[in-house]
């Protein structure tokens, strides 16, 4: 065993997490679920999401059988929602091939949806002891600090030997020790800010500690401009009900419950005419930004009073719904802080 995990697993497992919701079991689907939730999410904005959805969706056969509204509800707020369609999905792939149990071939977890090499690896690690190599964002950190690898770590070549070196360091036991040990030391001690290297089990081994280039590495991704859009959401008002359209099943927000948007941010009343309404001006709203992984967002609310609708029933792809009810449905994070603003305002009126 290489001095690297024997040192990780001594610190583990006396320093590391053990109270975490999703630790301390084998069961793969508990696993599977956490390990999706924190991908590109902090563990601390997981917890109180992963109770929730375990409560709601304890076992596979309930996942699978629920519909996407369901789990996106269940979602709603946490964001990158192709990952709850893709645990979906997966659910439902599960039951149709694997007769409703978690797969332990390695190859056959890499085939559902959304499940990729370190998603597997840190499953087949937990669940089954399977000795696999995870290389997640904070692996890539702490590996790229100990043994001094230079450029952007989610490069391609730069990953290569990512993957190649967390290879060698592989223990032939422990594997759930080694692994959450790998996790839990770059997300408490190698942090991408402050690394509390004084208290670093490796800090004798480290390169870039002996180097002094802890705040050198990992090379950072090289900055472009983030490109900005502009949209106009139409919040139509009948009573105190609120009209929301479903939004194409891929894409930003795919499956969930937004706000018409209008193209024509200059007249953005244009857009109503589809709707068949006679409206007028509503209270106005404060305008929001949203950050996406690739873009910014810049939101304007305008709000109007629907005098007359052409039906009390909805169009296809169309619901009208209570404020408190639209609230709690599955939206995204900017429609749901709409929301709460318009009821704020509307109570203040």
């Amino acid at each position: 065993m290489s001095e690297f995990a024997t040192t990780l697993i001594a610190w583990q497992k006396v320093n590391g997490r053990h109270d975490l919701p999703w630790q301390n079991t084998t069961d793969p689907y508990a696993i599977w679920v956490s390990e999706i939730m924190l991908q590109q999410t902090q563990v601390a904005a997981v917890i109180g999401y992963y109770a929730k959805f375990m409560h709601r969706f304890p076992t596979i056969v309930s996942l699978a059988q629920a519909t996407q509204e369901e789990v996106l509800q269940h979602w709603s707020g946490l964001g990158y929602y192709s990952r709850a369609r893709n645990l979906h999905h997966a659910a439902q792939r599960i039951m149709d091939e694997h007769h409703g149990a978690f797969p332990q071939d390695f190859e056959s977890m890499q085939a559902l949806p959304g499940i990729g090499r370190t998603t597997a690896a840190a499953i087949a690690s937990f669940a089954f002891h399977q000795i696999q190599t995870i290389l997640d964002g904070n692996v890539k950190r702490v590996l790229s600090r100990h043994f001094l690898v230079e450029g952007w770590p989610s490069s391609p070549s730069v990953e290569k030997v990512l993957w190649s070196l967390a290879e060698t360091l592989l223990p032939q036991q422990n594997m759930v020790a080694y692994t959450q040990g790998l996790m839990d030391l770059g997300a408490t001690l190698c942090t991408r800010s402050k690394p509390k290297c004084d208290t670093c089990p490796l800090q004798a081994s480290c390169a870039a500690f002996q180097k002094q280039r802890v705040h050198e590495l990992p090379t950072p991704k090289p900055r472009k401009a983030i490109p900005e859009k502009h949209t106009t959401m139409l919040i139509l008002l009948d009573g105190d009900e609120v009209m929301l359209e479903k939004r194409p099943p891929t894409g930003i927000w795919g499956g969930l419950w937004s706000f018409p948007e209008a193209e024509n941010t200059t007249y953005p009343d244009l857009a109503l005419t589809r709707f068949g309404v006679t409206t007028h001006a509503g209270p106005p709203l404060a305008q929001l930004s949203h950050a996406f992984t690739h873009f910014k967002l810049h939101i304007e609310p305008r709000t109007f009073y629907v005098m007359q609708r052409k039906s009390s029933v909805a169009e296809l792809g169309q619901i009208w719904l209570n404020i408190d009810d639209a609230i709690v449905a599955a939206i995204p994070t900017p429609v749901r802080k709409i929301l709460q603003s318009l009821q704020k305002k509307l109570a203040s009126i």
